[in-house]
């Protein structure tokens, strides 16, 4: 079944106005747990990450405390990867989806196992009990959306800590905030430079670390966020051709080509990310898009209604009951 054009331009319209909504109107959630030795016994100091590249800021940090507990607030609706870890012990990591509205997400509860780990220089020159400190501190500047302050004192805890590479992402992410920030304040201010602070900080990160997915999906999204549309695919598709590329490099990598109008090769990298994890409902949702942008009204009611069954707490599942709607009129 095809519509005419015209409605299907008016159908993408509306789904570009209600995934704005939808980013407009997030709400931000809570986690936190413990950490615990394998004998049951609290690990205090311990360093959590918080990660999901999709989301903005992608990455935050909790330290436990004398009961080995953590919280973690601020955190998107959507897939987020947390990893455990302390000198002495080898890391933990698990995957949680993350609700910011209904029944209060489940505790995660991290069990070391001693040997391998961080080695016991991983935080430099600070203590964890003053590293938690510093971060609930540094935390607080971000809350408050006082950006220049909370970069200054993330950047406090790196100089001291240089191997928390979370703490490099959280600095890149407040960056991109901020020009954000600047924009709707003032449509023509001059948000290029902070943008290239962020970029900066994330190519610090890959001269350490040369396989980091998350550095090079930011200098990417930084890069489409700036206008740089070609910058953008550049460092992303130079991404997707690692070995180790994850699905959220072909997700944005999928959202540059589709930003470019390369629906082909938007349609292929979306294809990609759904592929590594079919109950993803963002890259199926981005499917529907590339079909309604095809004039393939069938197809696209086919991606969407997938993305219902697959990820149905998802904040895609929602609008695309609402576009499957608007098709079906």
């Amino acid at each position: 079944m095809r519509q005419p054009r015209a409605f299907i331009r008016g159908v993408l319209a509306a789904v570009a106005a209600l995934t704005v909504a939808a980013s407009a109107a997030a709400q931000t959630g809570r986690v936190g747990g413990t950490v615990k030795d394998d004998a049951g016994q609290p690990i205090k100091g311990a360093t959590i990450t918080a990660e999901n590249p999709s989301a903005s800021p992608s990455s935050f940090t909790a330290t436990t405390d004398d009961k080995g507990r953590f919280s973690i607030i601020g955190l998107r609706t959507g897939s987020w990867t947390f990893t455990a870890q302390a000198p002495g012990f080898a890391p933990e990591s698990g995957r949680l989806n993350v609700n910011t509205i209904g029944a209060p997400n489940p505790p995660l509860t991290f069990t070391l196992k001693k040997g391998g780990g961080a080695p016991a220089g991983a935080l430099g020159g600070i203590a964890a009990k003053d590293l938690q400190a510093e971060l609930a501190v540094a935390d607080q500047a971000f809350n408050a959306k006082q950006w220049d302050d909370a970069i200054a004192k993330y950047q406090a805890i790196l100089a001291k800590a240089p191997a928390l590479t979370a703490i490099s992402l959280q600095i890149a992410s407040i960056y991109r905030l901020k020009a954000d920030d600047m924009k709707r304040q003032d449509p023509k201010a001059n948000v290029a430079p902070v943008y290239d602070q962020a970029i900066a900080q994330y190519e610090g990160i890959l001269k350490t670390d040369p396989a980091n997915d998350k550095a090079k999906i930011g200098i990417g999204m930084t890069n489409l966020e700036k206008g740089d549309l070609e910058g953008a695919e550049k460092t992303l598709q130079a991404a997707a051709q690692g070995a180790g590329a994850t699905r959220e490099v072909f997700y944005n990598l999928g959202e540059v080509e589709f930003a470019k109008g390369k629906t082909d090769e938007a349609l292929a990298a979306y294809n990609r990310a759904s592929q590594m994890d079919p109950k993803w409902g963002k890259p199926l949702f981005a499917l529907g898009k590339v079909a309604l942008n095809k004039a393939d009204t069938k197809g696209a009611i086919d991606y969407f209604t997938k993305v219902i069954d697959v990820d149905p707490m998802s904040p895609e599942a929602a609008q695309a009951k609402a576009v499957i709607e608007q098709l079906k009129k």
